[in-house]
């Protein structure tokens, strides 16, 4: 590769990264941009705006493919395996919390955007960490046996973005919402006791 090719591609690396990081403000802050008001903010003409992504669909698939990434990473760092599975759970969701607030308004966008299927298929890469740890909860004899994992799996995805849409409507504040999360998560799982 010569040293303008290299160039070339490195330029085109940062354009994407600085427009995945600008949508992402821009959706993050509950507004809803054009393709041309994304370009500008970025600082990049539109034709390179719609060379990188060729639609504003695909755009955003990549800000919530770059978004779930990010979100992988940080759950993947909490060495969950460390704790008893009810304690890792209770971690999980209140480091996902803010995850999730930071990024509820661009979910609002995705959906209208991708749909729910699509937009949940983007969260299968980090509700393995979910899946795995309720699983260990299980075995261990904390958590319910009489749902299925994959259900309770589902339910966990439901009760947060369900916060997600409270805070959206402001019928609860971001700041309340990881201890009656952590509170509701944790009330669904956990084994009955007779």
């Amino acid at each position: 590769m010569s040293n303008a090719e290299h160039r070339r591609r490195a330029d085109a690396e940062r354009n994407i990264a600085t427009i995945i990081d600008v949508a992402s403000d821009l959706f993050g802050r509950g507004q809803s941009p054009s393709m041309a008001e994304v370009a500008a903010a970025a600082g990049v003409r539109r034709a390179t705006l719609y060379g990188h992504f060729p639609s504003r669909e695909e755009l955003i698939d990549a800000v919530i493919t770059h978004a779930i990434t990010h979100t992988d990473e940080v759950l993947t760092a909490l060495g969950l395996d460390r704790d008893r599975a009810d304690v890792a759970l209770e971690r999980l969701v209140r480091t996902s919390w803010p995850i999730l607030d930071r990024f509820r308004r661009l979910r609002t966008a995705a959906l209208a955007e991708l749909g729910a299927e699509r937009l949940r298929r983007h969260h299968d890469r980090t509700l393995h960490h979910v899946d795995q740890l309720i699983r260990r909860g299980q075995d261990d004899g904390l958590f319910r046996t009489d749902l299925p994992l994959d259900w309770l799996v589902a339910m966990f995805y439901a009760v947060l973005h369900a916060a997600a849409d409270e805070a959206d409507a402001g019928r609860t504040s971001p700041s309340t919402a990881p201890d009656r999360l952590a509170r509701t998560v944790l009330s669904l799982v956990t084994r009955q006791h007779a």
